[in-house]
């Protein structure tokens, strides 16, 4: 039987690659500007407004894009030219694990009996029980994603690496920065559906971690970020269908745990073949 024949999975491909892509191109700039942490607070974020949908009786969807991009912007506009720095994170991060808390209490003993598992999905995700619609709907927001991204990022780019420079050239560097941590929101909202709040940051900051040991070259490298986030994606989907007992948001994580720790081993085996090369060269 193919892999693609049955519907769930479909749907998973087809949400899947659209949120990869997303991920890959929004944690490539992320990394480069140092905010990783950013988006660990809002996947705590995504799982805090996420339980609040829950125990409104709204839909979770809206709890969490809401929510984590509310939080990502309130970041932004706190912190100096458009970035969260780690004070304001920090206590965002404490707020929001506390807000967190105060809704599953009151989703465990008001709404659990009605939908037991929505908030196990919110934690691990579920991307293989989206329907034909949710499927659509998320390839859709992932796209539209996809085109932020990349529509800012020569802008972006001249900002995450000389600020001074760019604001003197007239780029908007504050209104940028939270441009761009909205767009990091609304992944992060996205990101969540497939493979949960825990295990989003590994999704946004493997394949751009691993882009950049890849190549210095940043255009290069944000292609390298999402194609490899899409093909993690797909390699983790694949391997959860093989094999059953393994839940697919750890499957496509671990996958990406795998291709970041070969790269990062064959770059410091390349490293030690060059110095040691170069050594006797030089005596």
């Amino acid at each position: 039987m193919s892999i693609l024949a049955p519907p769930f999975l479909q749907h998973a491909f087809l949400a899947g690659t659209a949120i990869a892509a997303a991920c890959g191109l929004a944690g490539f700039f992320l990394v480069l500007r140092a905010q990783v942490f950013t988006g660990d607070a809002l996947s705590h974020v995504a799982f805090t407004g996420a339980l609040a949908a829950l125990a409104a009786g709204i839909d979770l969807r809206l709890g969490l894009f809401v929510t984590t991009i509310a939080v990502a912007v309130g970041l932004g506009v706190l912190g100096t030219r458009g970035r969260a720095d780690d004070v304001v994170i920090g206590n965002v991060f404490a707020w929001v694990l506390g807000i967190g808390v105060f809704f599953l209490t009151i989703y465990t003993t008001s709404r659990s009996s009605s939908n037991g598992t929505a908030g196990i999905s919110v934690l691990f995700g579920s991307i293989f029980g989206l329907s034909s619609g949710q499927a659509v709907t998320a390839a859709a927001i992932g796209a539209g994603i996809v085109v932020v991204v990349a529509a800012i990022s020569r802008p972006l780019l001249f900002a995450s690496l000389d600020e001074g420079v760019a604001a003197a050239r007239g780029v908007p560097v504050r209104a940028l920065g939270i441009g761009f941590l909205a767009a990091v929101g609304a992944t992060a909202a996205e990101a969540t559906q497939a493979v949960g709040a825990l295990l989003l940051l590994g999704l946004l900051a493997a394949p751009a971690a691993t882009a950049l040991l890849l190549t210095a070259r940043p255009y290069l490298g944000l292609a390298i970020s999402a194609c490899l986030a899409v093909a993690e994606m797909w390699a983790g989907l694949g391997l959860a269908f093989a094999a059953p007992a393994l839940p697919p948001s750890f499957a496509i994580i671990a996958v990406a745990a795998a291709a970041y720790l070969a790269v990062f081993a064959g770059s410091r085996l390349r490293r030690r073949t060059g110095s040691r090369a170069v050594a006797p060269a030089t005596s």
